[in-house]
């Protein structure tokens, strides 16, 4: 089934690439990156270890219990429910299905009703590799998902908004289903002053602004030494410059707002601070500049909820403590970004402030590796997955103990009186 779905992927990514440029305006490098080159590389992880992650593993037996030989056995957890979203429409939907299929489970995949044409390619593409019976794409709404959580399903997996994840955990609760939930917040990305401006700023630029800042784990604001300001802003606007040119609504770099609804929302979170760089839009073609806000209050709209779009706030702080109490003070961040050349404020940062997942230097970069677990905690997700992790979340790992019917002692049968004596001695041989 993977070797099919790798196949597929390479004969049909033509098709893919153009549903994703209608959906989002994707540029078609990197929508390849992110949306199908991610996902052969998990294919191509999980073939090369798919030996190893199946195989049964002994366990040792206590003593007492001997002679007897102890297994854990991984099995499928049965068919899962992989729920997916509009900004990644493709690769947050295959993604899991590569743990899904490398742990044996069947998947119905639910895709965005927001990226209709994405949607529409997928389940051509799904129809024509698998049979319903393996893999599965059901369309439509909000309702078909509400319909979806009503069954009984071995995991379900949702990519989304922490609203839409509390109703999707609440729904599958009552079917006692365990859930993985991969959901957002407001990333913090801090700079201090040992931080070396130029590097740092492309990094962040090239992070927010991919896929035109619609990404869970995009930088959501920054948080930069007061006397730095000027001078990272100065950096930034050379990083926009450099990627885009001075016009990026003519760049075929840049994609475009998914909806209507979402670009009147980012529009009304610039009614408030000073734009920097960028802020122009164009209704008709869902476009909005790479944009950098100053003078922002913690309290202002663009910092009570996660941007998704391509605003970056930039706020001032003095000292690194008060970054950190900063930042504590609200949701634990799907993902920490921090720049600086201090390996002793790198170590301050990563105790001081939990995190789903951390980057220091460079923006994003954590997530692409299928050697390391992605996902949230706390309010930005529950479980996590990609590589060996993605395989772990569709198994259940079965203990199994063979024992002998000889040698048979009455020690562990009522009555009890004068058989506990060596009680010590007997939590030792549980060991």
């Amino acid at each position: 089934m993977l070797k099919t779905l790798r196949a597929g992927l390479e004969e049909k990514r033509d098709l893919l690439l153009g549903a994703l440029k209608r959906d989002l305006g994707k540029p078609p490098r990197e929508a390849f990156l992110s949306e199908i080159g991610v996902v052969l590389n998990e294919i191509d992880y999980a073939l090369s270890r798919l030996r190893s992650w199946t195989r049964p593993r002994r366990a040792r037996t206590p003593l007492i219990w001997l002679p007897a030989s102890s297994r854990v056995v991984p099995e499928p957890k049965g068919v899962a429910l992989i729920i997916g979203p509009w900004n990644y429409p493709i690769g947050l939907l295959l993604t899991p299905l590569v743990g899904a299929l490398a742990a044996g489970c069947p998947a119905i995949l639910k895709p965005s009703e927001d990226a209709p044409a994405s949607g529409q390619a997928l389940e051509s593409f799904i129809g024509k590799l698998f049979p319903p019976e393996i893999v599965a794409v059901v369309r439509g709404g909000a309702q078909a998902a509400e319909i979806l959580l009503q069954e009984e399903f071995g995991h379900v997996f949702f990519t989304g908004s922490q609203r839409i994840g509390k109703k999707v955990m609440a729904a599958a609760a009552l079917t006692l289903t365990p859930v993985t939930l991969e959901l957002g917040g407001k990333n913090p990305c801090i700079v201090d002053e040992s931080a070396v401006l130029g590097p740092s700023a492309r990094r962040i630029a090239w992070g927010k602004f991919f896929n035109a800042g619609q990404t869970c784990v995009a930088p959501d604001y920054l948080l930069v030494p007061s006397r730095l300001k000027a001078e990272l802003i100065d950096n930034l606007k050379a990083a926009i410059d450099s990627f885009y040119g001075n016009d990026p609504r003519r760049s075929p770099d840049y994609a475009r707002i998914v909806n209507e609804r979402h670009f009147q929302r980012l529009l009304g979170l610039l009614k408030k601070g000073k734009v920097a760089a960028g802020g122009e839009s164009d209704a008709a073609s869902l476009y909005l500049a790479p944009t950098l806000l100053e003078e922002v209050g913690w309290g202002d709209p663009v910092m009570a909820e996660e941007i998704f779009g391509p605003i970056l706030p930039i706020l001032e702080y003095e000292d690194l403590e008060t970054a950190i109490e900063a930042v504590n003070s609200r949701p634990r961040p799907l993902a920490l970004y921090f720049f600086s050349g201090n390996r002793r404020n790198r170590e301050r940062i990563l105790a001081g402030i939990p995190s789903g997942g951390a980057c220091l230097n460079d923006t994003l970069l954590h997530i692409l590796s299928p050697r390391m677990p992605f996902g949230g905690i706390g309010a930005s997700g529950v479980g996590g997955y990609h590589g060996q992790a993605s395989f772990a979340t569709f198994t259940h790992f079965r203990s199994v103990m063979v024992r002998s019917f000889r040698p048979e002692t009455g020690l562990r049968y009522p009555p009890y009186p004068g058989k506990l004596s060596g009680l010590g001695i007997i939590r030792r041989l549980l060991r």
